[in-house]
Order: structure tokens, then C-alpha cells, then sequence
């Protein structure tokens, strides 16, 4: 169940920032409610997640995965440029995340 959590804080914080988008810099009313409303529910499943996954790997998962569909939100729905370089960068982020999940407890100070 944990990891539901995480999951709804990421599907929840990257429909807070698409809300902050549409917003129109606060001159919205409702994208400008919505955001808020994401955004705070987000950060509570968040919390919840954080009862037993460490700090460490739900925030990067939660900030990486959110930072990844961002940018192809942002490709797709508003027709943002796609260029090989944010491609490239899309997916070392992704690897970043594959990266601290494979580590587990082998490295530690």
C-alpha cells in the first residue's frame, strides 16, 4: 500500500503542476484552486508513503518520475519543443531513479 501512495502523490503532483500551468500565472480561479488542492494532497500521500520507504528513494522517485511526466506532459499537451538533448535528459533521470532502487543497503557510510 505503500507504494500506492507514492504513486497517487506523483499522479496528484504532476496534476498540480499541469493546474499551476493553466492557471495562467494565478489568473484562474479554478486551475489556480486546483493546484493548491493537488498540491496538497500530494504532499499528505506523500507523508504517508514516507512510513516505510526511506526518505531518500521516495522523494527521488516522486521528484524524478513527477520531473519525467512533467516534460512530456509538457511535450505532448503544450506543444513544448522535443529535442534530443531533453530526451537524453528524460531518461538519465529515469535511470537516476532505476539506479537508487537497485542500490538497497549495499552502500552505505
Amino acid at each position: 500500500m505503500t507504494w500506492v501512495f507514492l504513486i497517487l502523490a506523483i499522479v496528484l503532483e504532476v496534476s498540480g503542476t499541469i493546474s499551476m500551468k493553466l492557471s495562467q500565472g494565478f489568473t484562474k480561479f479554478c486551475p489556480t484552486l486546483s493546484m493548491f488542492l493537488f498540491y496538497a494532497l500530494s504532499l499528505a500521500s506523500l507523508t504517508l508513503a514516507l512510513k516505510k520507504i526511506e526518505i531518500s528513494l521516495a522523494y527521488a522517485v516522486w521528484s524524478g518520475v513527477g520531473t519525467a511526466l512533467i516534460a512530456t506532459a509538457g511535450i505532448v499537451w503544450f506543444r513544448e519543443p522535443l529535442s534530443v538533448i531533453k530526451m537524453i535528459s528524460i531518461g538519465l533521470v529515469i535511470v537516476g531513479i532505476i539506479g537508487l532502487n537497485l542500490s538497497g543497503d549495499e552502500f552505505t557510510w
